[in-house]
């Protein structure tokens, strides 16, 4: 299928684009679920689940799942810290006043 795009406006060019660009996604869409089912289809042939080939699927809510807290605040219990990331206020200015990590702790 061959376009004459000289004849094409600027407005006629941007749709022509925006179709393209969806028919892409769709094609993409359609290959994704295709393949999805050949791979659930060749394991269940093999005897395998899917969770037995590549685990169990990761819930995007768990991804920054939350880590105890390893330092409180003696100021203030309810301020704690996990010791990851930037450090709290709090924290740099215990240990600037003289705390030492282990003092933080919580134990």
């Amino acid at each position: 299928m061959a376009i004459n795009m000289k004849g094409l406006t600027a407005a006629q060019l941007d749709a022509l684009i925006q179709q393209a660009d969806q028919r892409k996604r769709e094609l993409r869409v359609g290959g994704v679920a295709k393949v999805r089912e050949k791979v659930i289809a060749l394991a269940k042939a093999e005897g395998f689940s899917l969770e037995e080939l590549f685990g169990k699927a990761k819930n995007k809510d768990n991804a920054k799942a939350k880590v105890a807290p390893k330092y409180r605040n003696p100021a203030d219990k309810s301020q704690t810290w996990s010791g990851r990331g930037r450090q709290p206020l709090w924290f740099a200015a215990a240990i600037k006043a003289g705390k030492t990590e282990r003092a933080l702790l919580i134990k």
